[in-house]
């Protein structure tokens, strides 16, 4: 009797020991909560806020999912939540590309990731983008193109094709996985405010 009250003691604190880990290492993670203004709205200041905007959404819409709704699909044929935020994936180095105006090469035989390397990787792409557009002035967006390679062929567009573009579709799909997580009975904390860019106490 002694020794079953130990393992259950053992097994309760196995448990929150893990769910403690889990979520520090959630908050290791960027943009738990947005970061704190820009000093003034130089054009700069005000793209890396829209992707630490993206950051923000991207984090909560993703954080706990499970295994359920990441395979979860709206109608056949559709993307499933996985698929999507593997779309993001590729659209966030598109994002962090732009930033220096160094090219996307699509790759043949991409690395297969799971859910936690792929949300992790698309985290560390849009802050590292947010960090290099921040304090830019209007003239520097000039060497931000969008750039397509495929062998020697090369395709150029100017920053403005990622805000309507890429950016902007990000934000829209990340959208799509906080309906998609409500459908299969996992909605995102309903303390997320991204008024504030926190969670409400």
């Amino acid at each position: 009797m002694k020794n079953l009250r130990l393992s259950k003691k053992f097994s309760v604190v196995f448990f929150f020991t893990l769910v403690l880990n889990s979520q520090a290492q959630d908050m290791e993670l960027p943009y738990y909560q947005i970061p704190e203004y820009p000093e003034d709205f130089g054009p700069g200041n005000v793209v890396a806020r829209m992707i630490d905007a993206l950051g923000f959404r991207y984090y909560w819409a993703t954080e706990g999912l499970t295994e359920k709704d990441l395979d979860y699909s709206p109608s056949e044929g559709a993307r499933t939540s996985k698929e999507t935020l593997k779309h993001i994936h590729t659209m966030s180095k598109m994002i962090l590309n732009a930033a220096d105006g160094n090219p996307n090469i699509r790759l043949e035989n991409p690395p297969e990731l799971s859910f936690e390397e792929v949300r992790k990787s698309t985290l560390g792409n849009i802050k590292l983008a947010s960090d290099k557009i921040r304090g830019k002035q209007a003239e520097e967006f000039e060497q931000c193109n969008v750039v397509f390679q495929n062998g020697d062929r090369e395709s150029v567009y100017p920053y403005w094709n990622m805000i309507n573009g890429m950016l902007s579709d990000c934000m829209y799909h990340t959208g799509q996985i906080v309906l998609l997580r409500r459908i299969t009975g996992n909605p995102k904390n309903p303390k997320v405010s991204v008024f504030s860019g926190r969670l409400r106490d």
